[in-house]
């Protein structure tokens, strides 16, 4: 794709991957003038008009890194971080290039990932983001029980997130819940939701409702926030197994950032009619 320009271009290639059930779209907009917007993210991401996804990966090029990621929501807006879609693209670009690590640049600052061995890829997601104004939340407040039934944890992790820890995550009526948190007036940029409950030590079970698209099967930076509220409570350590709708991920709080492990999957290829 790096001599195309949108003059000469008359469909998009794109490529269709998923982290545990979480799905993605993935551009390469490398060596191209850009093409995805808005309202094309919207249309692709119809799941019966166009091909569906729960977010969508632009890749471009970067000057200090492998690669620049972009994430689009069904909804239209963007997203900061998106752990699960940026392990796929790590994973494609490692079996592209020979490469076992790569530094990778998002809205949330530099990433780096690596080969974990056996199909399995690790990212770095960051510090995660402890301080109220980090979150960010409307104002000031303790970060660890907010206040609002449930007393959940909020964490950033380049993304807002709000961690609700239940004696049973299967028996929330996470539709309802995650619709009502998602738009609470603690967060003024939304957030994405997570219920979370143990099954054993260091092991959680959680269901997710993400920011701007509803249910996921799985998501990879509301694995990191809850490992780091679970972590913050002292309701594990911080090397944490997580089960989700859509498998498992592990998830170990270093002192060089939040580092999130998994497995990954390249479904199919395509091209979009532009």
């Amino acid at each position: 794709m790096a001599d195309m320009t949108t003059k000469t271009l008359s469909y998009l290639p794109f490529m269709k991957m998923h982290g545990l059930g979480n799905d993605f779209v993935v551009v390469d907009e490398r060596g191209i003038t850009p093409i995805v917007d808005a309202t094309l993210a919207k249309r692709i991401a119809d799941r019966r008009w166009g091909v569906g996804f729960d977010q969508l990966a632009v890749l471009s090029d970067h000057d200090d890194s492998d690669v620049h990621l972009t994430f689009w929501n069904s909804d239209g807006t963007t997203a900061g971080a998106c752990g699960n879609a940026t392990r796929c693209v790590a994973r494609y670009l490692m079996d592209e290039t020979g490469k076992d690590a790569l530094r990778i640049t998002t809205d949330r600052g530099m990433l780096f990932a690596q080969d974990a061995g056996d199909g399995q890829t690790s990212i770095n997601m960051g510090h995660p983001q402890l301080l109220w104004n980090e979150v960010p939340l409307a104002h000031e407040m303790d970060t660890l029980r907010l206040p609002i039934e449930g007393e959940p944890s909020a964490t950033g992790m380049g993304n807002p997130h709000c961690t609700f820890f239940v004696d049973d995550a299967e028996a929330i009526d996470l539709a309802q819940r995650g619709a009502e948190i998602e738009h609470h007036p603690l967060y003024p940029e939304r957030t994405n939701v997570q219920f979370a409950s143990v099954i054993g030590p260091n092991h959680l079970r959680m269901r997710v409702w993400e920011r701007g698209v509803g249910i996921t099967q799985a998501s990879g930076s509301s694995s990191c926030a809850t490992a780091v509220a679970a972590a913050r409570r002292g309701i594990t350590g911080r090397n944490v197994r997580i089960d989700l709708d859509g498998g498992t991920l592990h998830i170990d709080w270093r002192d060089d950032g939040v580092w999130m492990t998994g497995p990954t999957a390249h479904v199919f290829d395509g091209k979009w009619r532009l």
